[in-house]
């Protein structure tokens, strides 16, 4: 079956044989080559299609996005233009990688743009969490190791994804047959399955050279897994580590990072909702890894890395380990001096954030150990603030 790329087609199913559609007259190959199957996906700026390349002899299977924007007003269309330009420039810098989806076209067509992608055949993070529940200590560890290497690269190529989620996260299937046309494989995966971990949406991904460190910018990605930082445009690698921290959270409890955050104590009590025990070890890591501070927190993968005591395992290469990506200072900018008030406001921005920047859980029941006025975590905030606040005005 041939599907057409028209989004107002009234009938876009079409035998495959044939080169228009035969409802609206549409091409029906994509730069002569890449032939839409089927709708696999659909969301405000575009549609997503499983696609068969003719040009190569065993028609591999590949992935079609379409930009197609549904939402209304200049500025959310033409941010949503940057971002898909964006993903495609993301994907070409970062070249061939086994756990990054190969770019194999970016064309316009039918006054259309799209993008041609390789397929990932697999379930997500988050289906695997749906079909299998919560994972263990050793299923943790090894998401770690396989992923950080892929942060690593893509840092190295001053790539920041800046939306690392479950979603986000493909187990490719170790020995799936070969896709028919029209056919999506879900088959499921045992719970202690291999595949390599891909991770795909680089939508969001964003250059962290020059001026893009120092100036606030939009905040994109998803709120449950965004780093403070990133919640205020500044996203820089270590908001990678917290969102892929936060992944590990989800991935061991089984509910949303929102009901595992205490926002009156601006702290994360995940523990209390482990469906299997972890060692303190592994505790240590996620909790350094979703720090709310960013100073904190820790700032390259190598650090994740070297903690987690693999320097010696074969799979992660030694060069990642002792030449951690950090990042290039940015390009001197025009000091813009601050008023006191302006310097304090900025503050207390970073409070709120720190203290109820994130959304109130909606079915988190009151623990009685925890108090909301616990004055320990309030004190120590304010106590690094001030600290900010001193070298800010010149005191400190």
């Amino acid at each position: 079956m041939s599907y057409c790329l028209n989004p107002h087609c009234s009938k876009p199913e079409n035998p495959d044989h044939v080169k228009f559609c035969i409802s609206c007259g549409t091409k029906l190959l994509l730069k002569e080559r890449y032939r839409a199957i089927q709708p696999i996906g659909q969301g405000g700026f575009g549609r997503t299609f499983l696609a068969v390349d003719e040009d190569k002899p065993s028609k591999p299977p590949c992935v079609i996005k379409q930009f197609y924007p549904q939402a209304q007003g200049t500025n959310t269309v033409q941010k949503a233009i940057e971002l898909f330009n964006q993903e495609a420039v993301q994907l070409d810098e970062l070249g061939q990688h086994p756990q990054i989806p190969a770019l194999l076209s970016y064309c316009t067509q039918d006054d259309r743009q799209y993008l041609v992608q390789e397929f990932i055949n697999g379930l997500n993070l988050a289906q695997e969490l749906a079909q299998n529940g919560a994972f263990n200590e050793s299923q943790i560890q090894q998401l770690l190791i396989d992923l950080l290497p892929v942060l690593q690269f893509c840092h190295s190529k001053e790539v920041i994804h800046r939306d690392i989620k479950p979603e986000n996260i493909i187990r490719r299937s170790p020995l799936s047959p070969p896709l028919k046309k029209g056919e999506v494989n879900n088959a499921p995966l045992a719970k202690e399955g291999g595949g390599d971990l891909v991770i795909v949406d680089f939508g969001a991904a964003k250059s962290a050279t020059g001026t893009a460190l120092n100036h606030t910018g939009t905040s994109i990605g998803s709120p449950e897994y965004v780093a403070p930082e990133q919640m205020r445009g500044r996203a820089i690698f270590a908001s990678d580590i917290y969102s892929l921290g936060v992944t590990c959270i989800n991935l061991l409890t089984g509910r949303s990072p929102f009901d595992s955050y205490d926002t009156h104590n601006a702290a994360w009590i995940w523990r209390q909702y482990l469906k299997t025990a972890v060692s303190n070890d592994l505790g240590k890591i996620i909790d350094k890894m979703v720090e709310s501070i960013p100073s904190r927190r820790y700032q390259t993968t190598a650090e994740v890395l070297k903690d987690l005591n693999i320097q010696t395992s074969a799979s992660i290469p030694p060069t990642i380990i002792n030449n951690p990506v950090t990042q290039k200072p940015p390009i001197p900018q025009p000091v813009v001096s601050q008023t006191p008030s302006q310097i304090e406001k900025e503050l207390l921005e970073v409070k709120t954030q720190f203290t109820g920047g994130k959304l109130q859980p909606q079915n988190v029941q009151p623990q009685p150990s925890v108090s909301t006025n616990n004055p320990t975590n309030k004190d120590a905030i304010d106590k690094d603030l001030e600290e900010m606040r001193a070298k800010f005005l010149g005191n400190g």
